[in-house]
């Protein structure tokens, strides 16, 4: 009987193995390949030829510590014009007037600063777009830093009329302890790999808040953002894709975020960006039933595999190995699993830093990313997961900046 069982656990751990090396596998080549077309992209002679005029929305609520080192870094964008609109969503800190001395003309780039009664997001969002003079909108977070080519690395997508959304790369800013270094290399390995692959399919599952630019035609025909998901980012993205835009990526559309510095701060984060992005999958299931294209339809079974599926999977499978394994004293084979998954996430994240010009000291990092990154998050998920499902009431729960843009 216990043969048997350790014989069934060495073939499950098999095919656990086999379907993350997969996984693995797939996304890092689908990325390559969008890595190629992205260089192909670069040497293009007319790069500079469509530069259209773009308008950034900046929503933000009590970011007084964030906001001027975010538009400080908007105003020296390498881009011929544009305007910034700071939407102060009824803030009660000093953010509105830390905005306004920001206020005017800058050579080709205006600041407008709006202040309107709190409504969240989502809203403060959609008045942006309707204020919006220009035909691009580009969205971001008010605790977000854009580089300097960002607006001018999205936008050339947008010379394909068949695209309406570019979603660009999140990085982490504040890099000083352990929970903040290892979602340094999660946003790289973790999401960005993902979003790569999407990219080369066109059909992006996820526009990331801080570094999105859209068509303000499309938003307004689609009638914007809803406020009725904890992710609206994934609910508008949803959206497009069910309408047949294409949405691509943009590695070089680079936006700095402030990670949580604690396991609280973290945890309390993904719990909403699990909530969100379920809410916004039973809200869109249309997209998944009756999906516009191949491409856009494999890509959201890929959002529903990663939101539902994996987390369970990992968290009961290392579960299980590790109380069989220890039971009948096969603890060689779970060191074996062990070696296998962290040379895997360690050449995964070797691959992914050399991409995107990172720092290599960061691949350090892949031998606890997996047990114990990784298993946190997807324990939270799993936690995130029953209580939507149970429909146990959450608020939004803000997360608090410590100012580390500047």
């Amino acid at each position: 009987m216990e043969e048997t069982l350790l014989r069934a656990t060495v073939v499950v751990l098999l095919v656990f193995i086999v379907l993350l090396v997969a996984r693995y596998l797939v996304l890092l080549w689908l990325g390559y390949l969008h890595h190629l077309e992205s260089v192909v992209a670069d040497r293009r002679e007319d790069n500079h030829d469509f530069q259209p005029p773009v308008s950034i929305l900046v929503p933000a609520y009590n970011e007084g510590v964030t906001i001027e080192p975010a538009i400080r870094a908007l105003l020296r964008m390498n881009y011929p014009c544009y305007e910034i609109i700071v939407l102060d969503d009824g803030s009660t800190d000093d953010t509105f007037q830390r905005a306004s001395a920001f206020q005017g003309e800058w050579g080709g780039k205006t600041v407008r600063v709006v202040r309107k009664s709190n409504s969240g997001k989502a809203a403060t969002l959609n008045y942006g777009i309707q204020i919006a003079h220009y035909p691009y909108v580009f969205c971001m977070d008010g605790d977000s830093k854009l580089t300097e080519d960002t607006l001018r690395r999205a936008v050339r997508h947008f010379r394909n009329p068949d695209v309406g959304a570019v979603a660009g790369n999140v990085k982490v800013i504040n890099r000083k302890n352990f929970w903040a270094r290892i979602q340094a290399l999660e946003y790289i390995e973790g999401l960005n790999m993902a979003r790569r692959a999407q990219g080369f399919m066109r059909a992006v599952n996820i526009i990331p808040g801080p570094v999105g630019m859209f068509r303000r035609d499309m938003l307004m025909q689609l009638g914007g953002y809803d406020t009725d998901t904890f992710a609206e980012d994934a609910d508008l993205t949803l959206k497009i894709l069910a309408s047949g835009w294409r949405i691509e990526y943009e590695d070089l559309s680079i936006a700095w975020t402030e990670a949580p510095e604690s396991l609280q701060a973290l945890i309390k984060q993904r719990y909403r960006w699990t909530r969100g992005i379920l809410q916004a999958l039973k809200k869109r299931r249309r997209v998944f039933l009756h999906p516009p294209n191949a491409m856009t339809w494999l890509s959201v079974v890929m959002m529903c595999f990663e939101s539902l599926v994996w987390p369970v999977l990992n968290v009961l499978g290392t579960m299980f190995f590790v109380v069989v394994a220890l039971a009948f004293g096969a603890s060689n084979y779970l060191l074996a699993w062990w070696i296998l998954l962290t040379l895997l996430d360690v050449a995964a994240a070797l691959h992914t830093l050399v991409m995107e010009g990172e720092e290599l000291s960061l691949v350090l990092l892949a031998v606890f990313y997996r047990f114990v990154f990784v298993l946190l998050v997807d324990i939270t998920k799993l936690f995130a997961t029953a209580e939507e499902f149970m429909n146990v009431q959450m608020t939004w729960g803000k997360l608090e900046r410590l100012g580390r843009l500047t």
